[in-house]
């Protein structure tokens, strides 16, 4: 058995913690599902019904193993980071701040304006306060400003906050969600040209290929 389980839809956020696996180099097998099929016992793993969820079984000093089920992409993506510490994927003492904030800001109010803005739903300027995110384009702002100067989420060099921000920034540049900004372009180069980040989306691209095929 390996030691991750990991459960995906090949088109979905599942794509951003495979990253994620093959950047800290785990031992992990794939359980693939569609959006149509998915096993009414998966809601055991994951009671909302969603993916990506990952499986650790993780093995004890007598042998045996105990199973930890972890959600959502960016808690998946630290909890790798956390579980292979020798891959350097975790911030120092210097970057952890930047690490915890940015990785945080693209699963919350980075998120919540790009879907607000998909979906078309209207923030009166009297209630931006109220929204997670403020607005779209002070939520695209606060993230370019960041980037404009710093190579990374964390800084100067790549982290694990990378696969979750890096995600959502290429996706933006790729669908039209995100603005075309020269700070977002010189990041998604930086990070696409990873080794892991090829291999995996190598993965999911061949999976959809072959469904589609299919």
């Amino acid at each position: 058995m390996a030691e991750f389980t990991f459960y995906t839809v090949p088109m979905s956020r599942g794509q951003i913690s495979r990253w994620a696996l093959h950047e800290a180099g785990a031992d992990y097998e794939h359980v693939l599902m569609d959006w149509a099929t998915r096993p009414e016992s998966y809601r055991e793993i994951n009671p909302m019904n969603k993916v990506p969820a990952l499986v650790h079984h993780h093995r004890q000093d007598d042998g045996g193993t105990h199973d930890h089920v972890v959600t959502e992409a960016a808690a998946i993506n630290h909890y790798l980071a956390a579980t292979h510490p020798g891959k350097g994927l975790l911030p120092d003492s210097h970057e952890m701040s930047s690490y915890f904030r940015w990785m945080f800001f693209a699963a919350g109010p980075l998120e919540q304006a790009i879907m607000a803005k998909s979906m078309g739903w209207e923030v009166g300027a009297e209630r931006s306060a109220m929204a997670g995110f403020g607005t779209f384009d002070l939520a695209v702002s606060a993230l370019e400003g960041w980037l404009k100067t710093n190579d990374f989420a964390a800084g100067g060099r790549f982290t694990m906050a990378d696969t979750y921000v890096g995600s959502q920034v290429t996706w933006g540049l790729q669908f039209g969600t995100l603005p075309d900004l020269p700070a977002f372009k010189a990041y998604g180069e930086r990070l696409t040209n990873r080794p892991a980040y090829i291999e995996a989306k190598g993965i999911d691209a061949k999976l959809i290929e072959q469904a589609q095929d299919g």
